[in-house]
């Protein structure tokens, strides 16, 4: 069988080019020097505001993960389809869950709402206005708006980095998907000073590798790469859009980094790309939707390509 492709993330199939590393780095706890180099690159690369922190966690995981146990047992609003951890990790924390699909169906009661930001897997975005009219709400219930910006990388100007620190919000930031390097395990979260120096403490030291604070510090900080991928990213995803419409499959949303589509023969679809070792992402609560990912090489999109023309003049 050939080896499978897969298309089923939304990482960056053309990663950062990993820098040449001192052997040091391997060998020694890493530093604090590091660390604020780190957090200098991010804070800059994000557009973190004056009077607002941020602090690296060993992946976005980890943060979807602690955050749920720092805050008393609440009603959390989730805007679904989404990421099922950030749903996932409140439950098992204690707290009172309530998915919804549209932003104005946050409940009366609601303290915490989370949404990530444009959403995987459809793309969508909100009016920043509507976004800040939330948070202002959250803010009055003594609760916060949670954003997770993981795709906003190729969509920058959606960020509400820029409205931090004093409205109730959190932002979450995903290294790994688009400098492509998900194995490195770095991610970010920005807020307050007072409540970022919480989760500090929660953290203890050394919460991330010497090696992933170095290569993040140097990727965040390389402008000229970060403005070619977007650029060829934005190409790509012209690309497979074309490809997969050719194909018949109707297009209801994505970003750069990955694509939605909807057909009633989505199950069939997937076991016709299976066949050919090439994985797409299927929904089991939603069979009629795959998303696909970016190609990488030459060889990848071609092998897409013919299996997708196969399907289509079946």
């Amino acid at each position: 069988m050939s080896k499978w492709l897969d298309l089923s993330t939304g990482v960056n199939p053309m990663p950062y080019p990993v820098p040449p590393l001192e052997a040091s780095l391997w060998q020694r706890l890493p530093s604090t020097n590091t660390e604020a180099a780190l957090l200098q690159a991010a804070g800059q690369y994000y557009g973190l505001p004056e009077f607002a922190d941020i602090c690296a966690f060993p992946g976005t995981q980890a943060a979807i993960q602690l955050l749920p146990r720092l805050m008393q047992p609440t009603e959390v609003a989730i805007l679904t389809p989404t990421y099922n951890e950030h749903a996932a990790c409140w439950r098992r924390a204690g707290h009172r869950v309530q998915e919804i699909t549209e932003i104005s169906h946050v409940p009366e009661k609601a303290t915490i709402t989370i949404l990530v930001h444009p959403n995987n897997p459809d793309g969508r975005t909100y009016k920043r206005s509507t976004l800040l009219e939330l948070a202002k709400t959250l803010k009055s219930r003594k609760g916060w708006l949670i954003i997770d910006e993981a795709f906003a990388d190729v969509i920058p100007e959606l960020s509400l980095m820029a409205d931090l620190p004093g409205n109730g919000i959190l932002i979450l930031k995903s290294f790994g998907k688009f400098f492509g390097l998900a194995g490195l395990r770095l991610g970010f979260l920005a807020g307050p000073p007072d409540f970022i120096g919480v989760i500090r403490q929660e953290l203890g030291p050394w919460a991330v590798s010497g090696v992933a604070l170095e290569i993040g510090a140097q990727a965040l900080s390389d402008s000229g790469w970060i403005a070619r991928t977007r650029n060829q990213l934005t190409k790509a995803a012209l690309q497979l859009s074309a490809m997969l419409t050719d194909a018949g499959l109707k297009i209801i949303g994505g970003t750069d980094l990955f694509c939605l589509t909807e057909s009633p023969e989505a199950p069939a679809l997937f076991r016709h790309l299976c066949e050919d070792a090439i994985l797409a992402r299927c929904f089991p609560d939603s069979p009629e939707l795959l998303r696909f990912g970016l190609p990488d090489t030459e060889t990848d999109w071609l092998r897409l390509e013919k299996n997708l023309k196969r399907w289509a003049i079946r």
